[in-house]
């Protein structure tokens, strides 16, 4: 597994098509953006197109695609969200190098808890070996707090990576005990993905401020999805800015 030197950071580009959506207006381009982010030294980009497309549009998905493709083709592309037929389609278009698969209901206002391993193992089966199949590598939501019996039933899916769901460890942002009760959780479920030889993507409220802690305590981390603290950084540093911010709290 990549040690902290070496985790991957992939900007989400959901808040940025928020942003955009308020209006009937192509600004802020999230090629543009993406594009920056990537000069920056950014490792990939992350979209999580959702049914009401609120955010990402089915279209945009096409184009960071076509950006990844033509100027940064070693960048990764990470196509996330729950999988319906719609989303399973859009994914095999555009040929992600990641697919993270989240059990988020369509009215959320975002994620915020991983899948019931055990519970929903049948129905992520067939899903997963169908996006195994055509070669993606596969991420599932994972709760910061889950147990060694649910860890060992996502290794027998077959995934190849779980992301910690880190939205928890964000909100302690003011509560130092909170904080460290959350950070035991994420390092004690990481203990797990590594006796059972997955990978460990991390994503939801990371900040500069709080990736060195959870870093620590999780080095082996391979990825780190950042969208809502980045883009807010964007708005004070530029998105190169913030980006360098990043990789330097990353251990750069």
């Amino acid at each position: 597994m990549a040690g902290s030197d070496q985790t991957v950071l992939s900007v989400n580009l959901n808040a940025i098509a928020m942003l955009r959506n308020r209006r009937d207006l192509p600004w802020p381009s999230l090629v543009e953006l993406g594009r920056i982010a990537l000069e920056a030294g950014a490792g990939g980009l992350t979209v999580h197109p959702r049914p009401d497309q609120r955010h990402i549009r089915f279209s945009d998905v096409p184009e960071i695609r076509a950006l990844l493709d033509d100027e940064a083709p070693k960048a990764d592309y990470n196509i996330e969200g729950y999988p319906t037929d719609e989303f399973l389609s859009l994914v095999e278009a555009n040929q992600p190098e990641q697919v993270t698969l989240v059990p988020d209901d369509p009215a959320q206002a975002t994620s915020d808890h991983g899948w019931a391993f055990e519970n929903d193992a049948e129905m992520l089966r067939p899903i997963i070996e169908r996006l195994k199949g055509s070669g993606f590598r596969v991420a599932m939501f994972c709760d910061p707090d889950a147990s060694e019996g649910e860890i060992h039933v996502a290794s027998q899916l077959g995934v190849d990576r779980l992301e910690l769901f880190t939205g928890p460890y964000g909100a302690t942002y003011d509560n130092k005990d909170a904080c460290a009760k959350c950070l035991d959780d994420l390092a004690r479920t990481a203990g797990y993905a590594e006796k059972f030889s997955l990978e460990l993507n991390a994503g939801h409220d990371l900040t500069v401020e709080n990736l060195p802690a959870l870093l620590k305590r999780v080095p082996d981390i391979s990825e780190v999805s950042i969208g809502h603290g980045l883009t807010a950084d964007a708005l004070k540093y530029g998105m190169a800015g913030a980006v360098q911010r990043f990789l330097v709290a990353l251990g750069r």
